[in-house]
């Protein structure tokens, strides 16, 4: 794989915004994030911690230790940006691909020995995968909760705000058989929606008819050059933003970070816009990773450098074989948990996975090898978040002390 090394800045100009309310800051800024240098390669990584945390115990060191003081980002954080700017982007994004697309060779391999479904064996445990809808739990502002929808999706409780990530409630998408779970949250139960965040335009990941469902002054926070998809569908408060680049909500963080992906949705836009996942920061300190769609390299270190104390890593271990097509584009599940180790996030969700056909992997096996590289890392069962369709996870924040406990 040739990874990109650089840490690009904004490439783009920026005129009045179309939408300021509710403001991002008191003093916005348009400064882009303060671009990488040879320093940062000897950055020390954030160190990981792996206590028992449970509902009434936490994650923090033991009585009696003197607390470490806190990683601070490196390079510093970029000031956040307008909500609703109207900004122009390059016509291409391909200089930010960290490998390159499958050219005539590969593509005539793939037609020739190429498997995109699982064979009967690998369908057969279909009836066996976890689905358990449940109703959303009970939150408030200082607790940070995740509910797994199916595939990318999740609706997330953090800092007062009901959150989506790739909202995708349809049946079928474009290219796919129809789901082989329900959809863990039915639509109507959903309390009000305050943010929707997109890691990329793949129909798996942006849903025309999920998104028709919302209303059109819902705060959208998306990728560079994906703006005007959502202006054309007349949403008005579309925040688009560049790798590194973030924007304030009721004083929830959405930072935007690089993936190891690509962009496409129909014959002529291939990487007109961008990809990438995002990191969400609470008022209280609280810190979520949303990883989009993502093969594994480099940035994971990176972003967990920029971005200390990522109390849970929402991450993709499914869609992964043949692994020689999809390896650059798809972690496998021990790739998945490398990646929350190289993150230095405390705890890790999987996602993209038994909800969709996508590849030829047996449905089942992204769960049983995810356990098992989870158990050989040696890290604690409690802190996989291995959920079923429709469960739910909250980490409480502790008020008195000031840390983070599990709660069910």
């Amino acid at each position: 794989m040739t990874q990109q090394t650089h840490e690009p800045g904004s490439a783009t100009t920026t005129t009045t915004p179309t939408r300021t309310t509710p403001p991002a800051t008191d003093t916005e800024t348009s400064r882009t994030p303060t671009p990488a240098t040879a320093r940062e390669t000897a950055a020390p990584a954030p160190e990981r911690t792996t206590g028992r945390a449970t509902t009434t115990t936490t994650a923090a060191a033991r009585p009696g230790t003197p607390k470490p003081p806190p990683a601070l980002p490196f390079p510093p954080l970029a000031e956040p940006r307008p909500l609703g700017e109207h900004r122009v982007w390059p016509r291409t994004f391909h200089d930010r691909l960290t490998a390159p697309l499958p050219g005539l060779k590969a593509l005539a391999r793939f037609a020739r020995e190429g498997a995109v479904r699982p064979g009967p064996d690998g369908l057969a445990d279909i009836p066996g995968l976890p689905c358990a809808p449940a109703p959303l739990p009970r939150v408030d502002t200082h607790t940070l909760a995740v509910t797994w929808a199916g595939h990318a999706s999740w609706i997330i409780r953090v800092g007062g705000l009901t959150v989506l990530t790739d909202p995708v409630w349809s049946h079928r998408i474009l290219g796919t058989p129809a789901r082989i779970t329900p959809v863990g949250v039915p639509w109507e139960t959903l309390p009000p929606v305050d943010a929707v965040v997109i890691s990329h335009n793949h129909y798996d990941h942006l849903d025309a008819p999920t998104l028709r469902r919302l209303p059109r002054d819902t705060p959208v926070f998306a990728p560079a050059g994906l703006g005007r998809w959502f202006r054309r569908r007349r949403f008005t408060c579309v925040t688009e933003l560049d790798w590194w680049e973030a924007a304030e909500l009721s004083g929830v963080r959405f930072d935007f970070v690089p993936a190891h992906h690509w962009s496409k949705r129909t014959l002529t836009d291939t990487c007109h816009s961008l990809w990438g996942g995002w990191v969400l920061t609470d008022p209280h300190g609280q810190r979520l990773y949303f990883a989009g769609d993502t093969g594994y390299g480099h940035w994971f270190t990176r972003i967990g450098r920029r971005y200390p104390g990522i109390d849970l890593a929402l991450m993709p271990i499914g869609a992964y074989d043949p692994r020689w097509w999809l390896s650059d584009v798809h972690c496998d599940p021990e790739e998945a948990v490398q990646a929350t180790l190289d993150l230095g996030a405390r705890r890790m969700a999987p996602m993209h996975w038994g909800t969709f056909i996508l590849s030829a992997e047996p449905v089942l096996e992204p769960l049983t090898r995810v356990r098992t590289a989870w158990e050989k890392a040696g890290l604690e069962r409690t802190d996989l978040w291995d959920l079923p369709v429709g469960g739910s996870k909250v980490l409480e924040l502790d008020r008195a002390a000031g840390s983070r406990a599990n709660a069910s």
